[in-house]
């Protein structure tokens, strides 16, 4: 080597090659950053909804995932009311339907109408090219109604006049049914059952809670102060965030049993397709994601497999005679399927 070669060289500032401690702290940081953003959304909504800290995390973990949410339970507890938390807690486009008898898939999808102007046909979107959509007592609805929704949440789509129209990057769909009321309503089939990625109820809350509601809710609602504290644009990063968690092999096969139990379960008429298995996989991801996690443990697992699982099975009439519940089933796979240690 020549000696100006040899200055040249000396002279030179040493590289730090961009190798894999670079991405992780990248990573690191964006999990980071994805986590904040859980923590804003969910502290905002707690402060409208008392005690609903559990129900709030698995609706988060839904919209991480990219899935959809049923919530079944009782008229008052607040069904609607966390919809409409987690709505105004995001800068996003929300629309609420309210579905009757009378609803038309056209009344969710949009219609073409024709202009006397130009002489041609323009299309009207529909409540269901938004953010977020509450889709409220969805079982009031006829099954054709219904079954409009079924494209939007399987593929993020809609086809209207022979036409595909593509959904919003961020499409979530929030449903709430009630379940002792049978007059007027339409079960939901297996089919859409399968296109939620969770059903959950939000149950009573406790007394010192409830009465926080009465106080919090004495002079007007607390709705009606709730600001955003995310943007669209976070939350389609907490998204990709939550899918680069890492689910080792034997987290996968774990996850596969305890979906394919439920199909060989006594009194199970149909059990979980695949579909489970995935969405079980990725609302995982999201929640350890939440935990400060950079990989699944069976924890985040076993604690959403009644959500994610048992709304899917079609139980025999035997067994409903009998007491025996989806979630029952799921319980006791649970319990059989050994973790992966």
């Amino acid at each position: 080597m020549s000696q100006m070669t040899e200055s040249m060289a000396a002279a030179a500032p040493e590289r730090t090659p961009a190798g894999p401690g670079t991405v992780a702290e990248t990573a690191a940081e964006q999990h980071r950053q994805a986590r904040e953003v859980y923590h804003r959304i969910s502290a905002n909504i707690a402060r409208v909804m008392q005690g609903q800290a559990a129900a709030t995390r698995k609706l988060l973990a839904a919209l991480a995932s990219g899935g959809h949410v049923l919530l079944e339970d009782y008229p008052g507890t607040g069904k609607t009311t966390l919809a409409k938390a987690l709505a105004r807690s995001i800068a996003a486009r929300f629309k609420r339907i309210q579905f009757t008898p009378d609803l038309l898939p056209s009344d969710i999808l949009g219609v073409s109408v024709f202009s006397q102007r130009d002489q041609l046909f323009h299309f009207h979107e529909g409540p269901v090219f938004t953010n977020i959509l509450l889709a409220d007592e969805i079982n009031r609805a006829s099954p054709r109604t219904q079954s409009a929704l079924l494209e939007a949440m399987g593929e993020g789509q809609v086809s209207v006049d022979g036409q595909q129209r593509e959904l919003a990057d961020l499409f979530f769909v929030i449903a709430t049914e009630n379940p002792v009321e049978f007059r007027g309503t339409y079960p939901l089939p297996e089919a859409q059952m399968d296109r939620f990625a969770m059903q959950f109820s939000l149950g009573y809350v406790q007394s010192a809670d409830e009465v926080a509601i009465l106080t919090a809710q004495e002079h007007n609602h607390p709705l009606t102060h709730l600001q955003p504290v995310a943007s669209l644009t976070e939350v389609v990063a907490l998204k990709r965030a939550a899918g680069d968690i890492r689910m080792s092999e034997e987290l996968k096969r774990y996850t596969v049993e305890l979906v394919s139990a439920t199909r060989t379960a006594p009194g199970v008429q149909l059990g979980a397709s695949p579909r489970a298995s995935l969405a079980l996989m990725k609302a995982a991801q999201a929640l350890a994601l939440f935990d400060g996690l950079e990989f699944v443990t069976p924890d985040q697992i076993q604690e959403l497999a009644v959500a994610v699982i048992a709304h899917r099975l079609v139980m025999e009439p035997q067994a409903r005679f009998s007491g025996l519940t989806a979630r029952a089933v799921v319980e006791e796979a649970l319990r059989k399927v050994k973790v992966p240690v």
